[in-house]
């Protein structure tokens, strides 16, 4: 699959680490230019090494999502390196381990500045280059929460509910025939996802849960929403277990609630 990104221009946030890294390495080919960004410089750097051994060429470029002036700043410099993005995935994200009631809300609108506004904000300021590309993708990394509610995620819930109304909502309006929006919903992936998940202070929980270590592998993840990128898909769901809990919410809905009920939650 790499050779179906040769020539393209694409931009990955969150990519030092987890699904963000391993979609780099799998779109890494000859002649391709990835625009590496993330807070984390040296990690990012490691990254960057293994995509230019593969052939592409690559930039890392410093982005904190939740800040408005970082995101203007990226897409500033991003519009000195090249004339047009063919792919977007806004991969940035951090998820929560607390009780709603008991969550400052602080920790509430800091999820939703970087999983929702972050998302937001970034594709608005590369919309220009993105509108320059025969070919675009918008690529949103959301999750299966972003289809139910579930507990002790209650913001990371919202926020991922908020991005696929407001990216459906601009897919429907959009009237170009050159940019595609794709939506995808990983459940329990292998990543360290879990450890930097806020608590209700907004320290982080510095726990790996079981269902991440027996969560799908986060190169089987990437390899999945290229797939599903090149087929232009509008939804990619990454899942295992949750497609039960998916389907009873949506035919049997009080079974749906017993099940969540008496999950075994860290």
């Amino acid at each position: 699959m790499p050779q179906e990104f040769s020539g393209k221009t694409i931009v990955i946030t969150g990519a030092s680490s987890g699904i963000g890294k391993a979609l780099a390495l799998q779109m890494a080919a000859k002649n391709s230019v990835l625009i590496l960004a993330a807070r984390r410089l040296d990690e990012l750097n490691e990254v960057k090494k293994s995509c230019e051994a593969q052939g592409a060429i690559c930039h890392t470029l410093f982005l904190d999502v939740s800040n408005e002036k970082s995101i203007t700043q990226f897409a500033n410099v991003l519009k000195d390196i090249c004339s047009q993005v063919d792919v977007l995935i806004n991969n940035a994200g951090i998820s929560q381990r607390s009780q709603a009631e008991e969550t400052a809300l602080s920790v509430d609108r800091r999820i939703m500045e970087v999983n929702f506004f972050g998302q937001v904000g970034l594709t608005k300021s590369l919309w220009p280059l993105l509108c320059a590309s025969k070919h675009a993708n918008i690529v949103l990394i959301s999750s299966v929460v972003g289809t139910f509610g579930f507990p002790q995620r209650s913001a990371y819930s919202a926020s991922k509910h908020a991005l696929e109304g407001f990216f459906e909502s601009w897919m429907l309006e959009n009237k170009r025939d050159n940019i595609h929006f794709t939506t995808v919903s990983p459940g329990r992936i292998q990543t360290n996802i879990s450890l930097s998940a806020l608590k209700a202070d907004g320290s982080s929980h510095e726990v790996m849960d079981d269902g991440q270590k027996k969560g799908i592998p986060a190169e089987v993840c990437a390899r999945k929403i290229v797939h599903g990128i090149i087929k232009n898909k509008r939804k990619v769901y990454v899942i295992q277990a949750e497609m039960l809990l998916i389907v009873t919410r949506k035919v049997f809905p009080p079974l749906y609630f017993w099940l969540v009920k008496t999950l075994k939650l860290q």
